[in-house]
């Protein structure tokens, strides 16, 4: 219960601060939104693992570092702090009426569905080789390298897609009124697929980097050239 527990008010601070950001910040809400996500990480890591985010659990679910039996759990515990952080953030800021944002014609809809792979991708990959890997160890820029790229994604393409990277701040987005209902679908599509295309990234980059039970190791490794070795000669004699 203490890991959705940390997940639900890990989320809720995201998307809170998101939707706060948004109505009163203006061009500097991405470094609100990534501040808060870095600092919710350092706070919630220890317990949780600190996804606050469905795609994220996916990825680490994929990648065999959480059991199948947390994931709906996680996920349910995410998506209604979305919901109540969307409330509370539309209560207090009050904003004057604005229209949602605009993914109008094929070409909007094809970039926001690239932008949000794109940076989704780059999130969980990050988390999944800044948390999860054997190489590093107790490492203490996890929060850092998380916030940064959600920082860095929100800056790049927020103007695309919104920036969402995170299927519960889309939902949280859309109860606000920031994103439209009817393109709520490009997040539960692209953000899952980036994280899946994440895990398997990871898996291939870090081939001994493997977790038994997990959902990837039940598939044959990638294959990995082993770099040529050129054989040392002897030396003779009077040499």
């Amino acid at each position: 219960m203490r890991k959705y527990v940390t997940e639900f008010i890990g989320t809720f601070g995201l998307v809170f601060t998101v939707g706060m950001a948004v109505f009163k910040a203006g061009g500097l809400a991405p470094l609100a939104i990534g501040a808060v996500l870095m600092v919710l990480v350092y706070a919630g890591g220890h317990i949780s693992g600190a996804h606050y985010n469905p795609a994220v659990t996916l990825g680490v679910f994929l990648r065999g570092k959480m059991p199948a039996t947390d994931v709906l759990a996680y996920w349910a515990s995410q998506l209604l702090a979305a919901l109540v952080a969307a409330w509370f953030a539309r209560f207090i800021a009050n904003p004057a009426p604005f229209p949602a944002q605009s993914l109008a014609g094929a070409h909007g809809i094809f970039a926001a569905l690239l932008a949000e792979f794109f940076f989704t991708f780059a999130l969980v990959y990050v988390v999944l080789n800044v948390v999860t890997s054997k190489d590093q160890p107790n490492n203490h820029f996890f929060g850092l390298a998380i916030g940064f790229t959600v920082t860095a994604g929100a800056f790049a393409v927020g103007s695309v897609s919104g920036g969402a990277f995170n299927p519960a701040v889309a939902f949280g987005a859309t109860v606000m009124g920031l994103f439209s209902w009817q393109n709520i679908w490009i997040y539960l599509l692209a953000n899952p697929i980036g994280a899946i295309v994440a895990a398997l990234a990871f898996r291939y980059l870090n081939p001994d980097d493997d977790v038994s039970g997990g959902l990837l190791s039940r598939l044959p490794k990638f294959p990995v050239s082993k770099p040529a070795t050129t054989p040392v000669s002897e030396p003779t004699a009077g040499q």
